[in-house]
């Protein structure tokens, strides 16, 4: 096989549509625009979307839809510091030791400690993200915070 050999598939290109020659082609007339209006004028089709030709638009009726869903968000299973009481001094606080003991539900999500009440016990606790106050309080307490590298399962 040479490469002047090669065609597409048959049916797979198409002809291009040549409107505004006349009735005979299909495609006189209107010329597949309709009749009158905006959309059916000359140059090119300038409505934004959601434009709703000057009625109030949905996104500034409903001001609650705004936004957007980050889909790169990392989403965290959070303990506080207060909820580490429950654990002995010196024990090794781990995401799978939260598990077992109900803390976090078993969803695989990765681990975040905050920072919200005190500890009162020296703990290590491993988690994959600390914020500033909780490895400060589990620090202050007598305890280590240790960032665990490997990130949890995929959900």
């Amino acid at each position: 096989m040479r490469q002047n050999d090669l065609a597409p598939a048959p049916g797979s290109r198409h002809a291009r549509k040549r409107v505004g020659r006349g009735n005979g082609s299909g495609h006189g007339t209107y010329s597949g625009r309709g009749c009158k209006g905006q959309k059916a004028r000359a140059g090119t089709n300038k409505v934004r979307p959601g434009f709703e030709g000057g009625q109030t638009p949905l996104i500034k009726r409903m001001p609650q839809k705004r936004g957007f869903t980050n889909i790169f968000r990392t989403e965290y299973a959070t303990v506080n510091v207060a909820d580490l009481n429950v654990f002995e001094p010196g024990t090794e606080v781990t995401p799978e030791v939260l598990e077992a003991s109900g803390i976090i539900s078993p969803a695989g999500l990765p681990v975040k400690v905050l920072g919200d009440g005190e500890i009162d016990r020296p703990l290590t606790v491993k988690a994959h993200k600390f914020s500033a106050s909780a490895k400060a309080k589990i620090e202050a307490a007598g305890g280590k915070a240790e960032e665990v590298v490997n990130a949890a399962k995929a959900v």
